[in-house]
């Protein structure tokens, strides 16, 4: 950008973004993690070479697009209180897809759990099924994971207040915290006398706890992220955009997770 189109470009508060070939080269390598994971599932590709590829190439592309958004967040300045808005709304609006998703498979268990039909034995969980009891894992889970959401206030609250020892100490318990949750989760799946293939309990139940593990991992990688940002001084009371949306994230999961902590483990034994 030369010197006249960025004085121009100063004249409004919006952030104009230039060429970067990042989403188009995510979009394609979304699409081929799609195709390759789907085909391998059904017995068309016989390994998961296809799969780690698209992976290895979905997570770099996202690297180096972070990296020059976070560039232009803390050195070029193009970061203005316009622009931090839009974020911040475009980060709600994928924030309540995520919330739909769940909501449909919170459908899907309550479709099959409140009318169990003669397949299932007439019972929830079906006959031949142990579940996951609710005071034993479970239970330190969902403690560990509200914890985790009282530590990230706590650092907050810190970092607006300028007070930066308190800040990273309580984003560093944080991260710890999301890290056991998701250590223990793991715990539970490999010791659980069901699989994902066992009718549709073990199916939306996977699929619902799962995909918050999932979501999970993706939380913790960007605390790390925030942390190192906090570490390096790129994070201010005044501005640190990126660590509210973790924290609305984290938020949000944690609301999401006392659902299926209540309806998945409570509700369906």
């Amino acid at each position: 950008m030369t010197h006249l189109e960025r004085s121009r470009h100063q004249q409004y508060p919006y952030h104009m973004v230039l060429p970067s070939p990042w989403p188009m080269l995510l979009s394609f390598s979304l699409l081929a993690l799609a195709l390759s994971l789907g085909l391998t599932m059904h017995g068309y590709i016989g390994n998961m070479n296809c799969v780690y590829l698209g992976l290895l190439v979905t997570t770099l592309t996202s690297v180096f697009w972070f990296r020059d958004v976070i560039t232009e967040a803390t050195y070029l300045g193009d970061h203005t209180i316009a622009v931090r808005k839009g974020i911040n709304m475009g980060f709600l609006l994928f924030v309540l897809s995520e919330v739909l998703i769940f909501a449909g498979l919170f459908w899907a268990y309550f479709h099959s759990a409140m009318s169990p039909d003669i397949v299932l034995g007439a019972s929830w969980p079906p006959v031949g099924i142990t579940a996951v009891q609710p005071t034993e894992l479970p239970l330190l889970n969902t403690i560990i994971l509200l914890s985790s959401g009282a530590t990230i206030t706590y650092s907050h609250h810190a970092l607006i207040c300028r007070n930066r020892s308190k800040a990273l100490s309580g984003l560093f318990i944080t991260i710890w915290l999301i890290i056991i949750f998701v250590s223990c989760q793991y715990i539970e799946y490999t010791n659980a006398t069901f699989t994902i293939t066992d009718g549709v309990y073990g199916t939306v139940f996977y699929a619902g706890t799962g995909l918050h593990f999932l979501h999970m991992v993706m939380l913790a990688v960007m605390l790390i992220i925030c942390y190192w940002r906090m570490k390096t001084y790129q994070l201010t009371s005044t501005h640190h955009v990126g660590f509210e949306t973790t924290i609305l994230y984290c938020h949000v999961l944690d609301i999401i997770w006392l659902f299926l902590y209540i309806v998945f483990y409570w509700w369906g034994v």
